[in-house]
Order: C-alpha cells, then sequence, then structure tokens
C-alpha cells in the first residue's frame, strides 16, 4: 500500500495527518493483514478494501468524536475491539487520549497487544475479558465508549451504561439499519444527541455515526 494511496483518502477526510500518522497506520494495516492470515482477525481481504472498510472507516468519527469531547485526555473504552477497530487507528492520530480495548477472544488480544508494543502506543490498554467484567471492576470510569461492529443498539448501550461517567457519551458506528435499531432503544433511557453521515472515501455503504447520552435520574 503506497502513501498516495492512503493520502488519497485521508485527504478527503480533512484530518490534516503527519507522515508518522500515515506511517502507523500503514504499519497497523500490514501488522492486521499478516496475522489475518493466520488468525482470521476480520473478513474483509484485499489491500483496498482494507484502507476503505477498515482505517479510514476508523478515523472517519474522528471529527464529530472531537466535537463531543471537549476534555483534553478522555478516557475511551472500545467495546469488542476484535482487530483493534476503531480503537487503534483513533489512538494513532489521536495521542492524548486514552483507549481501553476490551476483547474476550484471545487470539485478538494478543494481536492488540502485539500492535501496542510493534507501534509504541502508551496510549491504550487491551483487556482480554468480557464487557461485564470490566463493568464490575471499572465501574463509572469512561468519558465515552464507542463500538463498529460488536453487537446490536440496544445490547451495546446496555453493555455500555455501567462503564460511563455521569455525563458520559455512547458513539455507535452505524450502517443503514441504525433507524430499525434506534427502534428497539428506549428512549426514556436514553437521548440521542447526533445521528451523523459518515463520509467514506469511495465507498458507497451508508455509514452512519449515532452519539447517545444516558438520561439520568435528577435528585429528588
Amino acid at each position: 500500500m503506497s502513501n498516495a494511496l492512503l493520502s488519497l483518502g485521508i485527504e478527503k477526510l480533512g484530518l490534516h495527518l503527519s507522515p508518522e500518522n500515515i506511517g502507523d497506520l500503514e504499519l497497523f494495516l500490514q501488522e492486521m493483514t499478516r496475522w489475518n492470515q493466520v488468525h482470521n482477525l476480520t473478513a474483509i481481504e484485499g489491500e483496498n478494501n482494507a484502507v476503505r472498510l477498515h482505517l479510514i472507516d476508523s478515523i472517519a468519527v474522528l471529527p464529530l468524536m472531537r466535537r463531543y469531547l471537549s476534555m483534553d485526555n478522555p478516557q475511551i473504552a472500545d467495546l469488542g475491539s476484535g482487530g483493534g477497530l476503531p480503537a487503534i487507528p483513533i489512538s494513532i492520530v489521536q495521542p492524548s487520549w486514552q483507549l481501553t480495548l476490551i476483547e474476550a477472544i484471545r487470539k485478538k488480544t494478543a494481536f492488540l497487544q502485539h500492535v501496542r508494543g510493534k507501534l509504541g502506543l502508551k496510549n491504550i490498554t487491551v483487556l482480554s475479558e468480557r464487557v461485564e467484567a470490566v463493568a464490575k471492576r471499572q465501574p463509572g470510569q469512561f468519558d465515552a465508549v464507542i463500538s463498529r461492529a460488536f453487537t446490536n443498539l440496544a445490547q451495546f448501550l446496555e453493555l455500555s451504561l455501567p462503564l460511563l461517567k455521569p455525563d458520559g457519551v455512547v458513539f455507535a458506528m452505524k450502517a443503514k439499519r441504525a433507524d430499525e435499531e434506534l427502534e428497539e432503544v428506549c428512549m426514556n433511557s436514553w437521548r440521542l444527541i447526533a445521528d451523523e453521515p459518515l463520509f467514506i472515501p469511495n465507498l458507497t455503504v451508508e455509514r452512519r455515526l449515532l452519539v447517545l447520552a444516558p438520561m439520568r435520574k435528577l435528585p429528588l
């Protein structure tokens, strides 16, 4: 994969990445491709598809995340991180953000630990356990929770709630089925802050980012 190919997509996102950022993103995809041949980290194959559907899809959320995370060093949990998407690309571009990657499948957490060391990503923590166990151990620790193709929206919100700080938000990366999934969410418990289309260069599949916050009960 050439710098020109990667930059072509990224430039259209307006993120203004450094050569170091691009080099680390390329290295991440190279390692994912290498490990995927043995460990089946992702079902998407082919260099061009990997660029569009993995890397650029993951960092396309950044402009919106920056809008809703105004603190300097937000604590973010990535549920069902799998091969590190979207957390690894985000951690490369936003080194001041602290990301916790939660993944129960050990072959995938082994890859995440490998990438953490290979790229020197000091701003990520990899947890090889179920989300429910992390929530019991670290309740109310995160400013935000994010997920990409982890589970349906209602279940994702249920798993996210105990992890969030009182003013925390949830970022749900969804495709065109988002309307159907929203219908299954109890909106007495959640407030939809934003429903924004995500522009993915050279990709016609619809992408959306839903931003939700829990409805907190007011004190009596």
